[in-house]
């Protein structure tokens, strides 16, 4: 008797999904920026078939899922983000749901639902326009964090799932969020290693105890070694396009992780950038060029760390209550290089200077208005280590602050040089 494959499992569902998304590619070329939006139409018809499927195998419809009532100041995403689908496919149909050495484990409704008290409000530690997280405990008693989509038509959600799972699950840093696992039994789910300290955006703006210089620095030079890594260390180049306080987790040790790749965006390497027709990420973070042109490239995430470095430093928000702009702010205290003016007064002096001199000089380069200006995170992570050789590029600047800093380095290293000698003749004698 002929066995019959088995569909009724989310696994199954995906399955069928992927088996009809390779017959129709088998003889598509290699996506152009230009041909981006023509090849969205085509794919409607896959991915609404692959939403009624879902929707019938389902336990539990999507249209259960309740709506969220909540300020927001992202801009969403369209339907038209592919690129993570092909690693998708692969994590999707290859993961075996037994294996507990598997790099990723699915999971069921059930199971998320245990860990989450049935997502009882008191576990909900962030939310957002389209999403919930959620803290949650597994029944090995590992503590993670569920993030669980909750708006969106059920085309959206698939692919914003598919692209986001896809570029997590290849995703392998210290400084970058860990994935453990998704369910698809009921919604669409993500499971990450939950990060005891939470977000920075928590931590600077939310809790009692204001954070040391001493963290602020370690966390600004693991962000821009996540970031550089996203850049140049994958297989693909990665833009996160939202990089914020609220998508920087903390670990036990203040170890920075960046998270939450729904922006996210795969870049060939043929492609100098990616132009993207509606406005999305987080005012106060957006840079100029994507503002008015919709243009996606490195230089996007460069500008949205120069920001969240300002942060670091002054303790205020990107964009504060009354709108003001953390960017407008400080750009000409920068200028006149009025360091005191710009240090968090929570922080009095207790700060190492030269670092603070470091840290704002990023910041300030990676706020150019032009892109071309801006460095690359390369560059940023070499500044910050105290490396100003990577500032080649900035020898016609006319800031006090680059000029001072410069000088500072000068002086530092001829003081080092001539300790050095010093010590090599005392030690000959």
């Amino acid at each position: 008797m002929e066995k019959k494959e088995n569909t009724s499992s989310p696994v199954g569902v995906l399955e069928d999904y992927f088996r009809s998304e390779d017959t129709e590619s088998c003889s598509s070329k290699e996506p152009t920026p230009d041909s981006d939006s023509k090849s969205t139409s085509k794919s409607n018809s896959r991915w609404h078939g692959f939403a009624e499927l879902f929707r019938s195998k389902s336990k539990t419809p999507m249209t259960s899922l309740y709506p969220l009532s909540v300020l927001k100041l992202s801009i969403r995403k369209s339907s038209s983000m592919k690129e993570g689908i092909d690693m998708s496919r692969n994590l999707l149909i290859n993961t075996d749901p037994y294996n507990s050495k598997s790099a990723q484990k699915i999971f069921s409704l059930y199971d998320l639902q245990a860990a989450t008290n049935n997502f009882s409000f008191e576990n909900l530690i962030g939310k957002g326009g389209y999403a919930e997280v959620y803290k949650g405990r597994l029944r090995d008693g590992e503590f993670v964090a569920i993030k669980r989509l909750t708006r969106g038509t059920a085309d959206e959600m698939i692919a914003d799932f598919l692209s986001e799972l896809g570029i997590m699950a290849h995703v392998n840093h210290p400084n970058t969020a860990k994935l453990i696992g998704y369910g698809v039994e009921g919604g669409m789910h993500i499971v990450l290693e939950l990060s005891p300290n939470g977000s920075l955006a928590s931590l600077l703006y939310g809790a009692k105890e204001k954070l040391k210089w001493s963290i602020r620095y370690k966390i600004a030079l693991g962000i821009a070694e996540g970031l550089l890594y996203l850049h140049e260390g994958c297989q693909r180049r990665i833009i996160h396009r939202d990089i914020k306080a609220a998508n920087i987790l903390l670990t036990e040790d203040f170890i920075p992780q960046i998270c939450d790749f729904g922006l996210a965006k795969w870049l060939p390497e043929q492609w100098t950038h990616h132009t993207v027709s509606k406005v999305e990420g987080t005012f106060g973070y957006l840079a100029p060029e994507f503002l008015m042109h919709g243009i996606v490239d490195e230089k996007t995430d460069v500008f949205a760390f120069g920001v969240l470095l300002l942060e670091l430093v002054t303790g205020r928000r990107a964009l504060d209550y009354s709108q003001q702009s953390v960017v407008l702010w400080a750009k000409p205290l920068l200028r006149k290089n009025e360091v005191k003016e710009l240090v968090d007064p929570s922080m009095g002096d207790e700060y190492d200077f030269r670092q603070m001199n470091l840290v704002l000089l990023a910041a300030y380069i990676c706020i150019q208005q032009s892109s071309i200006r801006r460095p690359q995170m390369s560059q940023v992570v070499q500044l910050l280590n105290g490396n100003l050789s990577c500032l080649k590029f900035m020898k016609k600047c006319r800031s006090p602050l680059v000029r001072k800093t410069l000088r500072q380095e000068i002086s530092n290293a001829e003081d080092y040089n001539s300790t050095k000698m010093n010590s090599f003749l005392q030690n000959r004698n």
